[in-house]
């Protein structure tokens, strides 16, 4: 469903008896002015970026389901004003008891929890146990956005994180959100290219001593051309994660199967041993 198609959906301003606009269902207030700064994107901010505090966040409908969470299309923008509303993509976690997130243990080694109460939580499986998985998560996501802009490595712009929700750049246009890779049906010499910026992408990661551990054609958005990596709540250390190693080589493999099925040659392990040079190098 396309942008506009969402939009038409609401009624976007309600206007008080006081001439004051309040919300509607399906809008609140903009989350941007209670957050602390640590939760906020990188500066400098995007031009596109609605940070003022009159502004609402409308709910514009549902972009996509997931096993760990759920993305929705938001508008921020302030009441009356003219200029141009942010479209954001808003991803909500789950707690972990209305998720899938089975193999979370071997990316979480290495990382330390904040603080033994949220330790002892998650490991008694209570009920704030999985407030705090579902918070892990989209932290851990957000700071994985935050570092990968920050190295150019080609992500939605990281808005900002507030509990489980992490608010991004909406990667699409008016026609609706971009496709996946594993949707594309490009040329001989555009899988090429796509091959080239995904190789690239993970060179940059290995640089920093990071692979994404579940990189798939699935987790790869194309726009314009335009490889854009999304998904990233797993990204781990190779040094400090014991499993690091073996994530690294499964995304090689991972990449390279989907290419090779559409008559692209890609070897999963000389891709493997030029990752592993880089983190080396």
């Amino acid at each position: 469903m396309s942008v506009d198609a969402f939009s038409n959906t609401f009624s976007l301003y309600n206007v008080g008896e006081f001439g004051a606009a309040e919300p509607e269902d399906g809008q609140r207030w903009s989350t941007w002015p209670a957050i602390t700064p640590s939760e906020r994107g990188p500066e400098p901010h995007p031009d596109w970026l609605v940070t003022s505090a009159a502004a609402f966040d409308t709910e514009l409908g549902i972009v996509k389901t997931g096993k760990e969470a759920d993305v929705f299309l938001i508008e921020r923008a302030v009441p009356g004003d003219p200029s141009q509303p942010s479209i954001l993509a808003a991803k909500r976690y789950r707690g972990t008891e209305t998720s899938d997130f089975h193999r979370s243990a071997q990316y979480h080694e290495g990382r330390r929890m904040r603080n033994t109460r949220d330790t002892r939580a998650v490991a008694r499986g209570s009920s704030y146990g999985h407030s705090v998985s579902a918070g892990r998560w989209a932290y851990a996501e957000f700071e994985a956005l935050c570092r990968m802009h920050s190295m150019g490595v080609p992500v939605p712009y990281p808005v900002q994180v507030n509990g489980t929700e992490i608010l991004m750049e909406f990667i699409g246009d008016d026609s609706g959100a971009a496709p996946r890779l594993a949707q594309a049906k490009g040329s001989v010499s555009q899988l090429s290219s796509y091959l080239e910026q995904v190789t690239d992408i993970m060179l940059t990661m290995a640089q920093a001593g990071l692979a994404h551990g579940d990189l798939s054609a699935y987790n790869l958005l194309v726009h314009h051309d335009r490889i854009v990596v999304i998904d990233l709540p797993q990204v781990v250390d190779i040094a400090s994660n014991p499993n690091g190693m073996a994530l690294l080589h499964r995304d090689c493999v991972n990449v390279c199967d989907w290419f090779t099925r559409r008559g692209h040659n890609c070897d999963s392990e000389e891709m493997f041993a030029a990752l592993v040079a880089e983190l080396f190098a």
